[in-house]
């Protein structure tokens, strides 16, 4: 694989595992309730973009300081 390539993926998937990690606890801590289908649907997707978004600023702030 492409060193670029590697580099990207590495990047993306550490970004989102921190991501998920950091929803999970907001989510956790913001909210008491849970139970029905609504709730676990919402707290994946609330996961799911926090994780994304934390994804896409890891790796635009490692090609940043990429050297």
């Amino acid at each position: 694989m492409p060193r670029m390539i590697r580099f990207m993926l590495t990047r993306l998937a550490t970004g989102f595992a921190i991501g998920c990690a950091v929803g999970f606890f907001l989510w956790q801590n913001g909210s008491a309730v849970a139970g029905t289908f609504d709730d676990y649907l919402a707290q994946g997707l609330f996961i799911y973009f926090f994780a994304s978004t934390i994804a896409m600023g890891y790796l635009a702030t490692a090609l940043l300081l990429e050297e």
